[in-house]
């Protein structure tokens, strides 16, 4: 239950800091680096998701629940 708890909360990160570079991106002119930050933390978040998928499929935690596989 934790990991799926954990995975949402790392897909509601991921949503705003995409908001937030496209803020940046629509608003910042001049030579800010707040969007590349955006782009990082996006990136950082996202590895971090896909490392805690695999974990989750590695320790039986998550699963397919289609029936064509089982």
């Amino acid at each position: 239950m934790w990991l799926k708890l954990a995975i949402l909360v790392l897909l509601a990160a991921l949503v705003t800091s995409l908001f937030s570079g496209l803020f940046f991106l629509m608003k910042d002119t001049g030579s800010s680096n707040r969007l590349v930050h955006a782009l990082t933390v996006r990136i950082a978040l996202t590895v971090a998701l896909m490392g805690l998928i695999a974990f989750g499929f590695w320790s039986g935690q998550l699963g397919w629940n289609t029936p064509w596989l089982q």
